[in-house]
């Protein structure tokens, strides 16, 4: 049997001789094309069972010429490299037709794996091609091996329809996954539906689902479409599955066993045409050890995991992320900011138990808040001074579930403050330093919401103008004045 062929099309010379080592060691034949042109030749001439291609040619992006060799050779799996480590990369990749992507660096062995699983079931793919405009509002950020991972998963599932069940820590983007699946996968002209079973009284969860008719129940004035039917077509994000109850577990396993339903107080069966992704903060696992959670439906929700990585595993797409931000405030009509190379350094340092949502929200503030256009490492500092403690990078992890509302969040930090003095008590006046610890994040949260404008935070936190304006100076609150 002849050894397969693989075409290799890369620009970089060094590159070039890496890769053809690699694979000649692992007994295949390699074709060396240094353009687009060169690569196209090849194809079009028949040659090779497998390309590996960078995106960036001397003659163009290769995401350019890939449904043409789509088309010339549907069989032909197609695999692209980019240093270009984005969302984008691996969404313009997919839809245009290739296997797969690989975000360089990489390293040789997995590259040569996933090259022998190309060879043995090639997925030619329905090419599509996204513009740059759509990559730079790309919904996620970052350019990290933690993400890589994501948006390598992302890719795959776009032109399927199949269960996504996603987990990770509060404040780590489950839902922005959920909508970009949505919004650049097949169901995209149907309806992106989301509910927090978190967010719903247990005795209206079957209704909110499924939806009820007039009459079901006392004030059931009229028909009510569930979440089922209004995603129809779409859709449905089922954020914080794990905290639904029992019995509605019960049913939403009946549905997704039989693709139909019925609402509260109806007859009729109706069939559902949703895609289901949900997400969860919690070890499922365990709550099904501890009968909190059904083990069949888990598994039905489980076809395919996906693990959003806490920011303190992604350090080092602060930068990026911040920068996103900053734009998104600027639209919103503050001012553009940047952050000094000292002050992003305090950043990578904190140990963000609050996770991205942590980072967006102060960013928000710093934007809203000071008027200066460079924020320094001191401002930063202060600003961090004032959150709970952060969790120590170690622990962050095992007790981020635990923080669903301010309560928890007030015990888990109160804990680590008296433990801190190794059973000694704190100072006297611990009251009054608590209240002013809260006080000062709900101020400046609240300036930021209103942009500053002080009128609009009193009226939000329900006080006298001239009772914030005396906090805001007790505080010594930076206060951002829009034009």
């Amino acid at each position: 049997m002849n050894e397969p062929v693989i075409i290799v099309a890369e620009d970089d010379a060094a590159m070039r001789t890496v890769l053809n080592q690699a694979l000649t060691r692992a007994g295949y034949t390699v074709r060396l094309a240094s353009n687009r042109a060169a690569l196209w030749a090849l194809v079009t001439g028949g040659e090779g069972d497998l390309v590996i291609s960078d995106v960036n040619m001397p003659d163009g992006s290769v995401f350019e010429i890939l449904p043409r060799i789509r088309k010339a050779r549907p069989d032909l799996p197609v695999v692209v490299m980019s240093a270009q480590n984005t969302f984008m990369t691996a969404i313009r990749a997919s839809e245009a037709g290739a296997y797969d992507y690989l975000p360089k660096p990489f390293d040789l062995s997995e590259m040569v794996s996933l090259l022998r699983r190309a060879l043995s079931e090639p997925k030619p793919v329905q090419a599509k091609q996204e513009s740059d405009e759509q990559a730079e509002n790309m919904p996620l950020v970052g350019r990290s091996v933690a993400m890589q991972d994501v948006y390598r998963v992302l890719a795959r599932m776009m032109q399927t329809d199949l269960t996504l069940m996603i987990t990770g820590e509060s404040g780590t983007g489950k839902e922005l996954v959920a909508r970009a699946l949505h919004e650049y996968g097949r169901r995209r002209n149907g309806p992106f539906v989301a509910i927090n079973m978190a967010a719903i009284p247990r005795d209206l969860i079957e209704s909110e689902l499924f939806g009820h008719e007039k009459g079901a129940f006392t004030g059931a004035q009229q028909r009510f479409s569930g979440r089922f039917e209004q995603a129809n077509g779409g859709t449905l994000f089922l954020d914080e599955i794990g905290d639904m109850p029992m019995e509605a577990q019960t049913r939403l396993l009946r549905v997704l066993q039989q693709g139909e339903y019925m609402t509260v107080g109806g007859r009729t069966p109706i069939k559902t045409d949703v895609r289901i992704v949900a997400a969860t903060n919690k070890d499922l696992l365990k709550q099904i050890q501890k009968g909190q959670f059904r083990e069949d439906l888990y598994y039905r929700l489980n076809v395919v995991p996906l693990r959003m990585p806490p920011l303190r595993e992604r350090v080092e797409d602060v930068p990026d992320l911040v920068q996103h931000f900053f734009r998104l405030v600027e639209k919103e009509g503050l001012s553009p900011k940047q952050i000094t190379a000292e002050g992003f350094a305090v950043l990578r340092h904190y140990a963000w138990p609050g996770n991205v949502r942590e980072l967006e929200n102060l960013v928000r503030r710093l934007a809203a808040l000071y008027p200066q256009d460079e924020i320094n490492a001191e401002i930063i500092r202060h600003e961090l001074q004032h959150l709970p403690a952060s969790v120590p990078a170690g622990e962050a992890g095992l007790k981020a579930d635990q923080i669903t509302n301010l309560r928890d969040a007030a015990e888990i930090y109160l804990r680590q403050y008296f433990a801190s003095f190794n059973g000694e008590l704190p100072p006297q006046g611990l009251y009054d330093r608590i209240l002013q610890e809260i006080e000062y994040p709900l101020l400046a949260a609240s300036l930021t919401a209103t942009s500053g404008n002080q009128i609009k935070a009193a009226e939000l936190l329900g006080l006298n103008r001239n009772t914030l304006r005396k906090k805001i100076r007790d505080h010594d609150l930076n206060i951002f004045k829009p034009n």
